[in-house]
This record gives structure tokens, C-alpha cells and sequence, in this order.
């Protein structure tokens, strides 16, 4: 079957081979042991044809009656032959270790090397391509390169040494014999090209429908409840059934033309093998080789066909390598954040002032999102952030936190630019409460502990009882030491909420951020968060992103943003007295509420 190809074939072998430059050394000892193993293996049917030709010679010796079988002498020509096959083995076993050692190096070192990378990369890397394709080159791709990797170099050494020492050995036991069997490859080579050519439209419309009926399979099953609500079963057993049908089409072909290939190889060989043996025969009988000769050229015409199959196949591989390899490198010199500033400032100093001084900010050069934005912010002000899907809320933030730079303007921390301060010393002083609560496998306790990984028992509890999550964490079964699943299912929505918030807690972050923190959940359980993130916010100054605006009526300051733009700010009270842009939208939100 074809495999993935690399766009750059030879630039990413080379790449490949500058990475592994560290290994070169463990390379040479591969290249050599594969070497001598092989020369090894190529001698070894030279020898036993020379054991044949001392026992033919023997046995009509004496038949006639003019000698007898050597019997020592064709013990020690074995015994040669079996020291030779030992060494063999041993160069074989050791080059086989070292590798797979150097292989596994190579992988380990790939997967750190791209997770490393991962921690340097910019936001946008990550909203611009989906969680899976980054994932896939840790595990699908690295895999493949040290997989394809071992294999490929390995066998490529011993397929084109096998070629060269078979066909030398060929050349001086009969050059006759050897035109004879390099005339037969090219009908061989021909016809399997021929059925690769016809197959492989066939394995590429397998492995598209494979796909289709895969995906179409996966969500039917995820949608299962819309399908049977809908009632649309059979035009989905429909689909499935024409889709199956296309495959099965696709899938017999390629495998029936691939499966043609061996046995018309073998017949090929065969139709070698006969002329082989005639003009062995003939040569024989006119004294010009000997039959121990023939024994050991029938042997090297095996071993002549298998190692250009091998090549073939490798090939393949070699293509694979290169298309995995190609895409781990892409990743790797991917355009990293500057983590580092020259005389960066002490992030001590950061205690909660922010200044927008005139800040404009674009995704895309020519589609600026944030125009002209303005406020001061004073140490311990709770900063409400509301405005239409789109107006640029959830951007301040990521600027702020320096996940992208401005265009122009500054953003100011107790006066000093957030670009005077590294980056990773700059994220210590915000702590975050997302609507999307991020909780991993592992207890109750490890989660909130994660917030500030040195954390005692005791100050954990704390923390979890500050954010109205301890009751409810000691209904469950084992409490704080309850595993949490890999979807965290077994807990509820407003539950993670409140777990992530005690995380935040124990963090003790000068400044907070929470995005739409109680945006799906019940009212019940909103009232709990609301006094939870109360507890939080305190002595902090807070950002608090909100569509829900009942959640941000005691808010210091509300920031109402538009397209872009700062369009009013104050309190909660006099928003409501202007009668303005704010007021519509809270306003509008109760009558949606009460209708």
C-alpha cells in the first residue's frame, strides 16, 4: 500500500540526519556490525557449496574404488560454517540492539524536545490548529519515525550489502549463470510494477472510505438520541450500507491484485531456478564448475530476489519516515514567544495597578480588534468586563497577560510595560477561573494542589472550604482522595467550578481573572460560585468577563466594550442612570429572563 509522502523528501532527510548527529557514532557501529553480518551471511552458501563438492567428490571416489568420503575434512568445512553463521548472529544481535537503542534515544528525545517546544509557543499556534494535529506528532508521528526508522536504515544496509556480496558471489562461481539470473528481473520487476500501478488506486480509495465510514459510524454513535428522535435510522443504514459497499468494492480489489504478487514472483524465480539448473547442468558436465558450485548459486538466486523486494519496501517505509519526520520539524521550527527580556522587572512589584494606555491590538494586521482602549485600574478594584459576543473582551485579557502584543499603546503593571517583564514571571502574577473548567485524571486533592504544587494538606482544605467546595467534596466517596475520571464526569459542572476556583484560591494571585465562571450552571449553584469567587477576589484586583450582568452589580467598575472599543464605564448604578449602551443590555436580559 502507498504510504504518506514527504513534500521535501531529501531536505527532511537531511534535517533528519543533522538531528541525529549526537547518535553517529552508535550510526557507524550499526552500519559496520550490519556490514559484517551480512558479508557473513553471503559467504556462508560459498562454504556449504564447497562441503557438497567434497562429498559429491568422495562418494564417486568411492563408488569407483579409488578413494573414500573425507568425512574430516567436510567436518571442519561445517564447522567453519557454523562459526561463520555464530558471527553472523552476533553482529546481527548487536547491531540489533544498538539500534533499537538509538532509535528510542532519538524518539524520547523528539518527545521532549516537542514538548519543551509547546511550552515556548504563542496562543495563536494553538487557536490556530486543533489539539489533535499537535498531539499527533508527539505520539502518531514520533512513533512512526522510530518505528520506520529502526527498521528502514536497518534493512536497507543489509539489503544493499546482500545485493553487492550476492552478486559478486555469483560473478565468481559463473558469469553465464549470473547474466541468465539478472535477465530475469526485469520481467519481474515489470510485472509487479504493472499490478502495483493497478492496485494502488484501489488502496487510496480504501483508505478514503475506511475513513468516511469510520467518521460516519463515530457520529451516528455520538448522535445517536438526534438520529432516533429524528427518526432517521434507515436513511442512515442507508448511507452506512452504500458506503460499505464502495469499500468492500475498493477493499477486495487491492487485496486480490496485491495478493497476485507473490505467487508471480515466485513463479518468475521458478522459471530462474530452471534456467539455472540447465545451464548448471550444462557447465557441469563440460567440467567448468563444480556441483557444489551449483548447490551454492541456487542459494545465491534466492537471496538475489529478496533483498530488491526488500528495498521496494523500504522505500515505503523510507517515504513514511520522511512524512512523519517532516511534520515533527515543521512543529519544531515553528515561530516561538520571546520568553525572555533583557533587564527584565522584578515581578514583586506587581500588586494589582493596570493602565490601558491607547491600546490597539489585530489578530490580523488588517482586522484591528481593539481600537482605542483606555482605563486605569487601581490596586483591589473588582473590573467588570461586559459587551456583545465579538466586542473584544476575552482579547484584553490575552493581552494582558501578554499571550499577544499589542499593535500599539501599552498595558502597564505598577507602571512598567507587561514587555519589561519575562513571561513566565509575568503569568505568576495572574491567577485564572475559566468557564471551561480544565481538571485532570487524578484525587480531588492533587487538582486543587495544583494551583500551587507545594501546598500542605491543611492549606488545601483551607482553600476548599474558602471556596464553598469542602461539603460537597467530603459527600463523595473518599472525599478529598476521590479519583477523578479522564472526562471528569463523575462530578458535576458547578462542582468543577468550585474545585477550580479553591485552585485559584490557593494560588494567591495578585491579580484575577474569571471568564464567564458561572455561565453553565443552575441559579442555586451560581449562588454558591458567586460567594466562593467573593472569597477569591478579595484584597485582589479582579477582571471578571460576564454575560450574566446580575453576577457583576457590585463590580468597582464596569468596562462596557462595543466593537472594539471602550463605550462606557462606571458603576453598575450610574450605567443604569445614563440610560445607555449598558443599560439596553441589562435590561434586555431581564425581559428575556421574565418572558
Amino acid at each position: 500500500m502507498p504510504g504518506e509522502k514527504a513534500k521535501d523528501f531529501k531536505g527532511t532527510i537531511r534535517n533528519l540526519l543533522r538531528y541525529m548527529g549526537v547518535y553517529k557514532i552508535a550510526l557507524a557501529a550499526v552500519v559496520v556490525f550490519a556490514v559484517a553480518s551480512t558479508v557473513f551471511n553471503v559467504i556462508g552458501p560459498k562454504i556449504l557449496g564447497n562441503a557438497t563438492t567434497e562429498l559429491f567428490g568422495g562418494l564417486i571416489a568411492k563408488l569407483t574404488g579409488t578413494g573414500s568420503i573425507d568425512f574430516a575434512k567436510i567436518g571442519r568445512i561445517l564447522l567453519t560454517l557454523l562459526g561463520i553463521y555464530g558471527l553472523c548472529a552476533v553482529f546481527s544481535f548487536i547491531q540489533g540492539l544498538v539500534m533499537t537503542e538509538m532509535s528510542q534515544k532519538m524518539s524520547f528525545r523528539m518527545r521532549k524536545d516537542i514538548s519543551e517546544k509547546i511550552n515556548r509557543m504563542p496562543l495563536s499556534y494553538f487557536e490556530g490548529n486543533s489539539v489533535g494535529d499537535v498531539l499527533s506528532r508527539i505520539t502518531n508521528d514520533v512513533d512512526t519515525l522510530g518505528q520506520t526508522f529502526n527498521q528502514s536504515i536497518t534493512q536497507l544496509i543489509t539489503s544493499v550489502c546482500t545485493l553487492v556480496g550476492t552478486l559478486v558471489m555469483m560473478l565468481t562461481i559463473s558469469p553465464l549463470m549470473t547474466l541468465i539470473t539478472v535477465l530475469i528481473l526485469p520481467l519481474s520487476t515489470a510485472l509487479v510494477l504493472g499490478i502495483v500501478k493497478k492496485s494502488q488506486k484501489y488502496f487510496i480509495a480504501q483508505q478514503n472510505y475506511l475513513g468516511k465510514i469510520d467518521g460516519q459510524i463515530e457520529e451516528t454513535f455520538a448522535g445517536h438520541d438526534v438520529v432516533k428522535a429524528f427518526n432517521r435510522e434507515k436513511e442512515e443504514l442507508k448511507e452506512f450500507c452504500g458506503t460499505n459497499r464502495i469499500l468492500y468494492e475498493s477493499a477486495w480489489k487491492s487485496q486480490f491484485l496485491s495478493g497476485l504478487m507473490m505467487p508471480i514472483m515466485n513463479f518468475v524465480s521458478n522459471l530462474g531456478y530452471v534456467a539455472v539448473a540447465v545451464a548448471g547442468a550444462m557447465l557441469a558436465a563440460a567440467g567448468t564448475i563444480e556441483i557444489g558450485d551449483i548447490v551454492a548459486f541456487v542459494q545465491y538466486v534466492k537471496r538475489f530476489t529478496q533483498p530488491i523486494t526488500q528495498m521496494a519496501q523500504v522505500s515505503n517505509l523510507m517515504q513514511s519516515m520522511a512524512a512523519a519526520a517532516e511534520r515533527i520539524f515543521d512543529f519544531l521550527n515553528e515561530e516561538e514567544e520571546v520568553q525572555v527580556t533583557e533587564h527584565p522587572v522584578d515581578p514583586s512589584v506587581i500588586n494589582g495597578e493596570v493602565t490601558f494606555d491607547h491600546v490597539q491590538f489585530g489578530y490580523q494586521p488588517d482586522k484591528i480588534v481593539i481600537h482605542d482602549f483606555n482605563s486605569e485600574i487601581k490596586p483591589g478594584q473588582m473590573v467588570a468586563i461586559v459587551g456583545p459576543t465579538g466586542a473584544g473582551k476575552t482579547t484584553m485579557v490575552k493581552l494582558l497577560m501578554r499571550f499577544y502584543d499589542v499593535n500599539s499603546g501599552t498595558i502597564r503593571l505598577n507602571g512598567h510595560p507587561v514587555s519589561d517583564f519575562d513571561r513566565n514571571e509575568l503569568r505568576r502574577g495572574f491567577g485564572m477561573v475559566l468557564q471551561d473548567t480544565w481538571l485532570f485524571k487524578g484525587t480531588i486533592m492533587e487538582n486543587i494542589r495544583y494551583g500551587r504544587l507545594e501546598a500542605t494538606d491543611e492549606e488545601v482544605i483551607r482553600a476548599a472550604v474558602l471556596a464553598r467546595a469542602d461539603k460537597f467534596i467530603r459527600s463523595l466517596p473518599g472525599g478529598y482522595q476521590m479519583e477523578i475520571n479522564e472526562e471528569a464526569s463523575n462530578i458535576s459542572q458547578g462542582q468543577k467550578q468550585l474545585l477550580t476556583i479553591a485552585r485559584a484560591i490557593l494560588a494567591d494571585n495578585p491579580i484575577m481573572i474569571l471568564d464567564e465562571a458561572t455561565s453553565s450552571v443552575d441559579t442555586r449553584t451560581e449562588h454558591l460560585i458567586q460567594k466562593a469567587m467573593d472569597t477569591l477576589l478579595k484584597g485582589r484586583t479582579s477582571f471578571v468577563i460576564a454575560h450574566r450582568l446580575s453576577t457583576i452589580r457590585n463590580a468597582d467598575l464596569i468596562l462596557v466594550m462595543k466593537d472594539g472599543d471602550i463605550v462606557e464605564q462606571g458603576t453598575h448604578q450610574e450605567l443604569l442612570e445614563k440610560n445607555g449602551f449598558y443599560a439596553g443590555l441589562y435590561n434586555a436580559q431581564f425581559e428575556t429572563a421574565g418572558a
